[in-house]
C-alpha cells in the first residue's frame, strides 16, 4: 500500500520559511505550494507542509504552539552520511535557524539538531545500516 506523509508546521511568513529550506537543498511541490501552504519534500511521499498560522487554525480548532515556550514535536532526518548531517546543520544556521544543543556522536549513531525560522526543532541524523 502506497502512502505519503504530509506533516502540517505553522509558520509565520512562508516565503522566508520557502526561502530557509530551499537553503537548506529542499524542493518544493508547486501542485501543494500556493499562498497558504508550501509543500517541501523531504523524500519520495514525504512532505512537510509549511503553513501560515492563519490556515492552520483551519485545519485544526487548536491555537499553533508558540514553540519559544512550548515543544510541539521534534522533527527527526536520518540521512545518508555524517557529511550530509553536518551540511543540513551548517546550511540552516547559515540560512538563520538557530542551533539546537550539541553534536551527538554515540558511535552507532552521529546527529545535530537545529531549530528553523519558527523554532520548529529538526533532529538531522546518520545512523549507518550496520548499527
Amino acid at each position: 500500500m502506497a502512502t505519503k506523509i504530509f506533516v502540517n508546521l505553522h509558520v509565520r511568513d512562508l516565503n522566508a520559511s520557502i526561502d530557509f529550506f530551499t537553503k537548506l537543498g529542499f524542493g518544493f511541490d508547486p501542485e501543494f505550494t500556493n499562498d497558504d501552504a508550501g509543500s517541501m519534500v523531504i523524500d519520495e511521499g514525504i512532505h512537510a507542509l509549511l503553513v501560515t498560522e492563519p490556515f492552520f487554525t483551519t485545519i485544526t480548532d487548536r491555537r499553533p504552539v508558540d514553540t519559544a515556550a512550548f515543544q510541539e514535536a521534534a522533527i527527526a532526518l536520518d540521512v545518508d552520511s555524517r557529511e550530509r548531517v553536518d551540511e543540513l546543520a551548517d546550511a540552516a544556521e547559515a540560512a538563520g535557524g538557530l542551533t539546537a544543543g550539541e553534536p551527538i556522536d554515540d558511535g552507532f549513531m552521529y546527529s545535530r539538531g537545529f531549530r528553523d525560522l519558527d523554532g520548529h526543532l529538526w533532529n538531522v541524523l546518520h545512523m549507518p545500516a550496520t548499527a
